[in-house]
C-alpha cells in the first residue's frame, strides 16, 4: 500500500511541474484543468503502467538482436515520419489538423503495441525493447519534428514553441514515469506485480476515456474534416504495417519477429499525440486542442486496420505450427 501511495504522489507532483512548461496562459475556464492537469496525469500514470511492466533486461535486445532492432527503429523514427509528412501533403490537411498527423507519427508505440504483439503471436520481449528505446528517444525526437511542422504547415500562424522546454515536458510526462515504474519492479518485484494487474486495467480505461474525450471535444471539426482525415490516419496505419512487416521479410527476418516490427512501425500511442497537442495549442473553446484530433480518430481507427492483420498473423502461425506437427 505505502508503494502504490509514493508512486501515485510521485506522478501528481512530476505533472504538476511538468504542466506549466507549455499551458497557454491561465484562464478560469473548467476546461483548462482536464488539458493541464487530467489529461498530463493520466499520460503519466499510463507511461508508469508501461514501466511497472520493464526490467533493465528488457534494453539488451538492442545488442542481441540489432539486425530486428535496426530495421523497426529505422522505420519508426525515420520512414514513419516521412510517411506522415507525405499523407499530409498528398490530404491537403488544413495546419492544425498536418501538425497532429506530424505529431502522431512521432509517437511511441506504447502498452498498446505490445498487447498487440502477443495477440499476433510476434516477438513480444522485442516488442517491449522497442517500446522502452523509443519511449526515451521520442522525448528529443518529438520536439524536434513537431517544431518544424508547426513552421511548414503552420507559417506565421504558429503559437511559439520551445523545443527545449517541450522535451523536458516530455520526459517528466514519459521517461521518468517508466523509470519509476521500472524502479519498483527491480526493488519491490512483489509490490510491482500487485500493482501491475490495477494499474494495466486502470490505464486501459484512461487510453479510451481520453481518445473518446478527444473526438467529442472536437466533433464539429471532426465532421468537417472527417473525408480527409480519416484516409489519412487509416492511410498511416495501413502504410506502416505494410512497410514494417515487407522490409522485415525482405530484410530475411524470421515471421515472429517481422510481425513484431510490422506492429511496432505502424501502432502509435495515440494518448501521447492527444496530450502533446494539448500542452501545445489549447482549444479556445476549453476542450482538447485540435493538434489533438488526428490522434484521437488514430486511436479508435487502429483497432480496425489492426484486426485483419492480427487475425492473418495468428492464422499463419497454426498453419506453420501443423506443418511442424505433420
Amino acid at each position: 500500500m505505502r508503494g502504490r501511495l509514493v508512486a501515485i504522489l510521485v506522478l501528481i507532483a512530476l505533472v504538476m511541474v511538468s504542466s506549466p512548461a507549455h499551458a497557454q496562459e491561465e484562464t478560469e475556464e473548467e476546461g483548462n484543468v482536464i488539458i493541464d492537469i487530467i489529461l498530463p496525469l493520466a499520460l503519466a500514470f499510463i507511461m508508469f503502467s508501461l514501466g511497472l511492466g520493464l526490467t533493465p533486461g528488457d534494453f539488451a535486445l538492442v545488442f542481441s538482436e540489432p539486425k530486428a532492432f535496426t530495421i523497426g527503429i529505422v522505420n519508426q523514427m525515420i520512414v514513419l515520419p516521412i510517411v506522415g509528412f507525405a499523407i499530409a501533403i498528398i490530404a491537403g490537411l488544413d495546419g492544425e489538423l498536418a501538425v497532429g498527423l506530424m505529431i502522431l507519427a512521432c509517437c511511441p508505440g506504447g502498452v498498446t503495441s505490445n498487447i498487440l504483439t502477443k495477440l499476433a503471436k510476434g516477438d513480444t520481449a522485442l516488442s517491449i525493447s522497442y517500446t522502452a528505446v523509443v519511449s526515451v528517444v521520442s522525448v528529443i525526437t518529438l520536439p524536434l519534428v513537431v517544431g518544424f511542422s508547426m513552421d511548414h504547415f503552420m507559417g506565421e500562424s504558429a503559437p511559439s514553441i520551445d523545443i527545449i522546454g517541450l522535451g523536458i515536458t516530455m520526459f517528466l510526462l514519459t521517461t521518468l514515469p517508466v523509470a519509476i515504474g521500472m524502479a519498483i519492479r527491480r526493488t519491490k518485484p512483489g509490490t510491482a506485480d500487485s500493482l501491475d494487474r490495477g494499474v494495466s486495467l486502470t490505464a486501459a480505461v484512461m487510453f479510451v476515456i481520453i481518445v473518446l474525450a478527444a473526438i467529442a471535444s472536437e466533433w464539429g471539426t471532426l465532421m468537417d474534416n472527417i473525408g480527409t482525415l480519416g484516409p489519412s490516419v487509416v492511410a498511416l496505419n495501413a502504410l506502416m504495417l505494410t512497410i514494417g512487416y515487407q522490409s522485415s521479410k525482405i530484410l530475411n527476418l524470421e515471421p515472429a519477429k517481422a510481425t513484431t516490427v510490422s506492429i511496432e512501425s505502424g501502432i502509435q500511442n495515440a494518448t501521447v499525440g492527444i496530450t502533446v497537442g494539448g500542452l501545445i495549442l489549447a482549444s479556445p473553446s476549453g476542450g482538447l486542442s485540435t493538434l489533438s484530433l488526428p490522434s484521437g480518430v488514430y486511436g479508435v481507427l487502429m483497432y480496425l486496420i489492426i484486426a485483419p492483420f492480427i487475425y492473418n498473423r495468428i492464422s499463419s502461425s497454426r498453419q506453420s505450427d501443423t506443418l511442424i506437427v505433420d
